[in-house]
Parts: C-alpha cells; structure tokens; sequence
C-alpha cells in the first residue's frame, strides 16, 4: 500500500491545514494539540489518531507552505517518533498519552551524549529544535556498553540560539553529569536511525512546501506585472526561470514522496530514498526561493514582500539534520 492510496484523506488533511495556518504564521501548540495534529501517529488507545508518517508528512509540507512557526518539528514530528520507536513501557505509554493530549510539550536532543553506568548523563547537542520551553527533553545517548538509549530528562541546560530563521526555535543543550532515569532501550537496533531519517524526511517535506510556496507566487506574479505593456510572464527569460522552478519542485515532490512511502513501509531502501529526498528538495528549495527573489524585481527584496522569510526557512532547513553534501556522501559510500 502506497501513499496515493489514501489521497483523498491527504487532500482533505492539507485542505484543513491550509484553513488553520492562514490565521497566522505564529501557531500555538495549543491550536495544533487541538486539531489532532501532535497525536496523530499516536496509537487509538493513547489518545491518538493511529496515522502513519504520511499523514505527518502532509502537514510538515503545508507548515513549509505557510512557513509557520510552530513547535510541531520537536514537539511532535520528533518526539513522538523517538517514542513509538522505544520498546514498549509504562513510562512510553504514559509520554504518549501526555503528549497527544497536550498535558507535555516534549522536545529530542540529538548530540554526543552518554550514560555511565551509575546513570549520569554527559554531553551536549547543539540546534535542538523547539527545546526552549519544553516540558522534557528526549535525548539520544550511548550508556557505557555502547548500546544507543534514550534518557528521559528535566533538568538539561538549555540555551537558545539566535539563528536568521526567525520561523524555527532552536537552542544548545547539555548535561554535566547530570543523574536520570533509567534509560529506555529502542525496539529496533536500527531504531535512532530510523528516528534520523525522520528528522531528515520532515526537513525536505517543509522545503517542499515552501518551494511550492514561492513557484505560485512567482508564476502569480508574471502573470500580473507588466512591463512594457504586457505581462512580464510573457518574456522568454522569466519563462523559462519559472519553468527551471517547476521541473526542481517536480523532482523534489517525487523524491519526497518515495521516501516517505519507504519509510512507512520501513523497507530496506529508506536510508538511500531519505538521503536523496533530502540533498535534492532541500538544495532545490534555496534556488527556487532564490529565482523568485529575482523574479520579483524590486520589491522581492523588500521586507513587505516576505520573500526573506522563506529564503531564510530554506538556507536553515538545507542544513539542519544533514547537509545535501553530508546526505549524498551517505549516497556514495552506499555505492
């Protein structure tokens, strides 16, 4: 079973998104744990909708398309990915109902973090997303037998880092020796693989969106300024800019969609299918937000246009979770 699949529920979720986001760009977690949104890969039984990734992907790809700042990356693509990848407990189960229900904004922190065997955790991990604020944090360590855990924690210093995108939260976090629970063991040991792919996969989903965004605004544009007595669209040099724009936003939307239906299915080929999604959409996205900068003259660059604001999203999303030169260097030591 495929994504297209269930295009219908896809096109009525990103039709409902589309409807919330326009209200504003500044979405409160409320709002999202209101609409379903942050439980919807948790299971009936916690209080969830008992989606898969595909749904999640629908709306990270509408959140870029409102480039919104929300919470919903570490809150919820993240967190309650690390949590359905942990073997099954009364602590998971009980961090899934909180979250679904919105009693616990949880964020993940990935960095080099490790447990000792007397459960002290050190380390440091920097642009963690939606960390500030959160009620707890997830982190991604390696205990004194090399296994890789998850430790649930509190008491973490968190500290916010100022960064161009003014859409995404992110700050540094780190553990001086800190005491914690017991850790909590994945149920896969491909599992904080898994929880990366993700991560990544969500990235590219948001700049496919944003880079959807800014095609129809662009196409938008050249159809209404003229210049010369007629539509700008009409020259040939902006046709073909924009028709440059549409094949990378065709190949990014094909791409994604591969990795996402590989990784619901978590087959074999999701590593790769990821690593291609990500290095392409997210490398696409800064030279279509760039092109529509251009396209629009004189007042792309303006602050009233809010072209910045997705330039911005996309540089910051072409780097997070992997650069395309990380991701493709994943691609040629696989062949």
């Amino acid at each position: 079973m495929t994504t297209t699949d269930f295009a219908e529920l896809h096109n009525e979720l990103r039709a409902v998104a589309a409807d919330v986001l326009a209200r504003g760009r500044d979405t409160e977690w409320a709002t999202l744990v209101d609409a379903g949104w942050v439980g919807l890969e948790v299971a009936d039984a916690l209080g969830g909708a008992g989606a898969t990734f595909a749904e999640v992907a629908v709306l990270c790809e509408e959140l870029g398309r409102a480039a919104a700042a929300t919470h919903y990356l570490g809150g919820a693509v993240l967190s309650i990915g690390v949590l359905n990848a942990l073997q099954h407990s009364d602590v998971r189960d009980e961090l899934l109902d909180d979250v679904a229900v919105g009693r616990l904004r949880l964020a993940v922190a990935d960095g080099a973090f490790t447990v000792s065997a007397d459960r002290r955790l050190t380390g440091r991990a920097e642009f963690v997303p939606d960390a500030d604020g959160a009620d707890r944090l997830l982190v991604l360590a390696t205990d004194h037998t090399g296994t890789e855990v998850v430790v649930v924690a509190d008491d973490l210093t968190v500290t916010p880092q100022p960064v161009l995108d003014e859409t995404r939260a992110v700050a540094t976090v780190a553990a001086d020796g800190i005491e914690v629970p017991e850790p909590l063991q994945f149920a896969d040991p491909h599992g904080i693989q898994d929880v990366r792919n993700r991560a990544a996969l969500a990235v590219a989903c948001d700049s496919l969106g944003l880079a959807e965004a800014m095609l129809a605004a662009t196409v938008s544009y050249a159809q209404t300024r003229r210049q010369f007595g007629r539509p700008i669209g009409s020259f040939q040099a902006v046709k073909h800019a924009c028709a440059d724009m549409r094949v990378a936003v065709a190949v990014a939307r094909a791409l994604v969609r591969e990795a996402v239906e590989a990784v619901v299915a978590d087959n074999s080929e999701s590593d790769t299918a990821v690593a291609m999604a990500k290095s392409y959409t997210c490398g696409a996205a800064v030279d279509v937000v760039g092109k529509a900068m251009q396209l629009h003259g004189g007042i792309g660059y303006t602050w009233e246009s809010g072209i910045h604001v997705y330039l911005k999203r996309a540089v910051f999303n072409r780097s997070l979770f992997g650069s395309p030169a990380a991701h493709r260097q994943r691609l040629a030591q696989r062949y």
